[in-house]
Order: C-alpha cells, then sequence, then structure tokens
C-alpha cells in the first residue's frame, strides 16, 4: 500500500494542479463605501462548453489516516471548492501519464483557503477532515461526458499528515 503524507497548501506547489483561492496581503480594491476589500479574479474558470453552475456539497467527515480508493477528473470543465462551514479538507491530486493518474500528492487547507482544480486534474473526492464540512462548488454544467475514474489496485494510505 503506498503511503501518501500530506503536507499543508500553498500555491506554489499546487500549480501544476490549480489555484489557491484565499485572501491576498492586501486587496485590490477598496470597495462598498471603503468597508470591503475586493481580492479580485483569483482563480480562473475553464469550461470546453456550458455553463459555471454553483452546487452545495455537504460531505461526511473523515479522518487522517485515511484509505483513497479512487481518483476522478474532469475533462471538460475546471472545478473549484469554497468551504462555507471553514472545515479543512483533504487534496489529493495527481499528475496524468496517458490517462494514467501519476506522482500522487496530498495537501490539507487551512479554514480560509479553497481551491480551483484545472481542467482535467485527476484528484480525490471531497474529503472534509475533523468533521461534516459543507462546501459551495462552482464548476461545468453541461451535456457530454465531464467524469473519468480511475481506481486503485490498491488503495492509497494519506495521512497522518506532517
Amino acid at each position: 500500500m503506498t503511503l501518501l503524507t500530506p503536507r499543508p497548501l500553498t500555491q506554489a506547489e499546487f500549480a501544476p494542479f490549480g489555484d489557491v483561492v484565499e485572501l491576498k496581503d492586501a486587496p485590490d480594491k477598496i470597495i462598498n463605501q471603503g468597508m470591503c476589500g475586493r481580492h479580485h479574479d483569483l482563480a480562473s474558470l475553464d469550461f470546453a462548453d456550458g455553463h459555471a453552475g454553483i452546487s452545495l456539497f455537504d460531505a461526511e467527515a473523515r479522518h487522517l489516516p485515511c484509505e483513497v480508493a479512487m481518483v476522478e477528473r474532469h475533462p471538460l470543465g475546471s472545478q473549484a471548492f469554497i468551504p462555507i462551514s471553514g472545515t479543512p479538507f483533504l487534496v489529493i491530486v495527481a499528475e496524468d501519464d496517458g490517462g494514467t493518474p501519476v506522482n500522487i500528492r496530498a495537501f490539507v487547507t487551512h479554514p480560509r483557503q479553497s481551491v480551483n482544480l484545472h481542467r482535467g486534474v485527476w484528484h480525490g473526492v471531497l474529503c472534509p477532515l475533523g468533521e461534516r464540512g459543507l462546501y459551495a462548488v462552482v464548476d461545468r454544467i453541461g451535456p457530454g461526458d465531464n467524469l473519468e475514474e480511475h481506481w486503485f489496485d490498491q488503495p492509497l494510505k494519506v495521512g497522518p499528515m506532517i
């Protein structure tokens, strides 16, 4: 069984797979009569066709260590996960080698981080850590097969965190 050790999520390490959506050191613009800082355009949504939709995911808690039996990808659109409840989550991502996920990595968000997975990136399912989590998900809505799954011969074991 392969053991993955999750690392804290940083934009530098996550860049090949997507965007880390979090506050910058300073907002791009002050709006609403000076009462709100706008941190503008933090992720690139990418859809082959269709349109952007917002869904809510209510996911059961997971705990480290845990097993990951499969990963999935969405070839027709990016997918963003934005925690509403503030629950940190495990993010599993992998590079692609001819339709097979390779070089699998594990990250753990902090409560104020979101992720936007690039189109076609292999990733694990939503895994809130420690408690149930509510997430807004922004992804492609439209016709066509936008889901590919890869089931591992042996599940991966993830955790504990470094």
